[in-house]
Formats: structure tokens, C-alpha cells, sequence
């Protein structure tokens, strides 16, 4: 018999793609980080002032901010079969890293039957495609590098990346 490790979620035992039942679950706190990594080159980097990149469309990193929130809220409409949650909270947070990326952040949390993990990956990925979308009438030379879920709390495991 396989392992509850190795068993795909979202299968059913015929094959077939499946919401999974939460219904059995007991509500818990939750919450989950991800980040997004965006690459930008040194002619957009001129324009950033007080930690904020201003383009003829706007404020970058705010606009970028409020896709992500907006984007983590619809999540269980973008992702087929992941469940329509009411987040109690989402943050997301944009700076320079050490090596001069965009380095996005975003947190979701809830009280309920299943996880933020996906509501914080898609929320830190659309804020980073809005970085792309507003900086790239200077540049197409950007590169969302990469994006990885940071650490989750809650359900049957936490998880925290080394």
C-alpha cells in the first residue's frame, strides 16, 4: 500500500484530477510564505529612489503590492482545484536583496480546513509579473528568477526551507 507521503493529493484512485475533501478537518491557523525573485537590469535600477521604482505608469512596488493581495484572493479561481478561502490577512512586501534583485514577499493566513501555501505562491508571483508588466518599456532584459513557498504552518506538517 502507498504511503500517505508519496500519494498525489488532487488523484483519485482511478486517475482522475479532484478537489480534496476537507470536510472531515478541524479548522486551524495557518499561514504560509513565499517569495519571487525579479532581475532587473541596471538602466530600470536608475530609477529607483527611496526604495521605490517610478515609471511613467507609476509606483512599482506599490502597484506590485496590490496585484499580489488582489492575485492571492482569487487564487481558488486561477488554480483549478484549489479551494475558495476567505484569507484572514495577506501582506506582501517588496525590496532589494543584497545582490540588487526585487526580492517579493508574500504571507497569507487563515483560520480553516486547508492551507495558504498556494494563495502565497500566486500572490508573490503576480506581484512580480506586475513588476515585470510596469518596468518592461525599459527593459525586456528582466528575469523572474524564480519563486519557492519560504515556510508554512498548520494542517499536517509545517514546513520551513533551510
Amino acid at each position: 500500500m502507498e504511503s500517505n507521503q508519496n500519494k498525489l493529493t488532487h488523484i483519485d484512485g482511478n486517475g482522475k484530477a479532484t478537489m480534496v475533501d476537507v470536510s472531515a478537518k478541524q479548522p486551524t491557523h495557518r499561514t504560509a510564505t513565499a517569495q519571487s525573485i525579479v532581475v532587473l537590469p541596471h538602466e530600470v535600477l536608475a530609477y529607483l529612489v527611496d526604495g521605490e521604482l517610478q515609471t511613467k505608469k507609476g509606483a512599482v512596488f506599490q502597484t506590485a503590492i496590490i496585484a499580489g493581495i488582489m492575485a492571492a484572493k482569487k487564487t481558488g479561481e486561477l488554480i483549478p482545484l484549489c479551494h475558495p478561502i476567505g484569507m484572514d490577512n495577506c501582506q506582501v512586501n517588496i525590496g532589494l536583496n543584497e545582490n540588487n534583485e526585487v526580492l517579493v514577499e508574500c504571507t497569507a493566513s487563515i483560520t480553516a480546513k486547508t492551507g495558504v501555501e498556494m494563495e502565497a505562491l500566486v500572490g508573490a508571483s503576480m506581484a512580480a509579473l506586475t513588476v515585470y508588466d510596469m518596468c518592461k518599456a525599459m527593459s525586456h532584459d528582466i528575469v523572474i528568477k524564480e519563486t519557492k513557498l519560504i515556510s508554512k504552518t498548520g494542517g499536517k506538517r509545517d514546513f520551513k526551507r533551510a
